[in-house]
């Protein structure tokens, strides 16, 4: 694994248990034979440098495994989600975008890919599941519907702001404005609670997933943390305000950040570390409710996040949509029974992969369609015999779209249609206007050398080959090959 990413997680995360450890609440010893519960924390933008604000995730790190090399199938929230929500990357789920021909709500329940997911797989082997917060970009509360899978569905639409939206709970659509107690993420934590108890009283195995628009833009804090970290600022490592060598055409002419661009980018960061404050307390809200429930021996609590985000890496304003790092590598941490307290998985995963492992979890079968395959042996410590050297990231752009959220702001970013695999070691991409980057991780982790051009033609015909081969794999064997 390259210095830097364990170095990050290391530093971020602060690993100090013992690897043979069992993440375990004391007290509480896993149930024997039982079909543990599932509870997803999903963020929104939520990238690694935010972890340090995240105390219950570092504890989290602390009781069990974190994932060095966990990334997404594409830095955008609806293909990212709809990965993890059928275990398919974005060419076998035809997600690319957030709305359009190609992407969002529309073309994910089109395609019907919301008949086949970890939720319709989960409620056959028994659990009781629920979906609270951000589905897909282009779902309305009050005309769309609950999809197959679901037995508790709190869901909204416009949701970003945290006040004044509307919440689709189980058909009813409830409006809720500007009080402090209308906080979305608090609302969240509220009904988390409930339905844990709810539950655990009818000791019924769960799955819940708690799918959060923050720290996403516009970065609304919950009133008693917009004070927080006063003169906070944005991190300034090696890639801030600077170029790559070589760069792609969409990025080239960038030219250095402005002292305004900078003021900015400062005040977001700090807006977003406040933003996040909720969803630490949301984690530590569930926790409590499954130590009155009696049930955190025997659940399985899982975070991360859709996608990364830049914030003045290459000199862009802040973003994603790319494939550097800052916007595909993301955080992955795991407490449960047979956990590994303190481990670092080093292989490669993604976010195809979540659903498999639930599926696994659950004692459930996994659909053959599906690309991704459980990470249950890695957290259990065993190294699989076979896994997958690359992860697949695939994007269409640019992204003119007015109606999308994630439209790029002006010098923020907006790639060209791209794909790319992600090894351990390095990050190889090829553009539809045919310019490659070729980054070498170990010797160069932020990505400011792009070499594509100075590979041996041999090499070259490698990874070109390998991916070409990616993005027409289906399955999960075809996938790993």
């Amino acid at each position: 694994m390259p210095q830097r990413a364990r170095s990050l997680l290391i530093s971020l995360l602060a690993l100090t248990v013992a690897s043979t450890a069992v993440a375990c609440v004391p007290g509480q010893p896993a149930a024997a034979g039982g079909k543990p519960n599932i509870v997803l924390v999903l963020t929104d933008d939520l990238s690694m440098n935010l972890l340090p604000y995240l105390p219950h995730v570092q504890d989290m790190a602390r009781t069990g495994t974190s994932f060095a090399d966990y990334t997404v199938t594409d830095s955008l929230c609806c293909p990212s989600r709809s990965s993890l929500f059928t275990g398919m990357v974005p060419h076998d789920t035809g997600v690319f975008t957030n709305g359009g021909k190609d992407g969002g709500y529309r073309v994910f329940h089109g395609r019907g890919d919301d008949k086949s997911t970890y939720a319709t797989s989960l409620r056959q082997a028994g659990y009781r599941t629920a979906m609270m917060g951000k589905y897909l970009n282009g779902y309305q509360p009050k005309s769309d519907g609950i999809p197959p899978g679901w037995n508790e569905w709190d869901v909204a639409g416009n949701g970003y702001g945290e006040f004044d939206y509307d919440l689709n709970e189980n058909g009813t659509v409830k409006h809720y404005g500007k009080k402090p107690e209308d906080y979305l993420v608090d609302v969240m934590a509220d009904k988390a609670a409930q339905f844990v108890a709810s539950s655990a009283a009818d000791h019924t195995p769960f799955a819940m997933e708690l799918a959060t628009f923050a720290p996403h833009g516009p970065y609304t804090p919950a009133p008693r943390d917009a004070g927080a970290f006063p003169g906070l600022t944005a991190p300034r490592g090696p890639a801030y305000d600077t170029l790559p060598s070589s760069p792609p055409s969409w990025l080239a002419s960038r030219t250095p950040l402005t002292d305004r661009e900078k003021q900015t980018i400062d005040k977001d960061f700090r807006k977003r570390a406040q933003a996040v404050q909720s969803v630490d307390r949301m984690i530590g809200t569930v926790q409590a409710a499954l130590d009155k429930a009696g049930v955190r021996g025997n659940t399985d609590l899982v975070f991360t996040s859709d996608n990364g985000y830049h914030m003045g890496e290459y000199r862009l304003t802040p973003g994603k949509q790319t494939a550097f790092d800052t916007d595909v590598h993301v955080p992955l941490v795991v407490t449960g029974p047979g956990v590994k307290a303190g481990a670092t998985v080093d292989q490669p995963a993604e976010n195809i992969d979540l659903r498999p492992t639930f599926e696994a979890l659950a004692g459930a079968s996994t659909p053959a369609q599906v690309d991704g395959e459980s990470l249950v042996p890695l957290l259990n410590g065993t190294a699989p015999p076979a896994w997958r050297t690359v992860g697949l990231v695939e994007h269409h752009g640019p992204d003119f779209d007015q109606n999308d959220p994630d439209k790029p702001a002006k010098n923020s970013g907006n790639p060209t249609t791209y794909e790319a695999i992600r090894s351990t070691a390095y990050t190889y991409v090829e553009y539809a206007d045919g310019a490659k980057e070729y980054y070498d991780r170990t010797t160069d982790p932020q990505e400011l050398h792009n070499t594509a051009a100075q590979l041996p033609p041999d090499k070259a015909r490698q990874l070109h080959d390998t991916l070409r081969a990616m993005v027409s794999c289906h399955g999960a064997a075809a996938c790993r090959h």
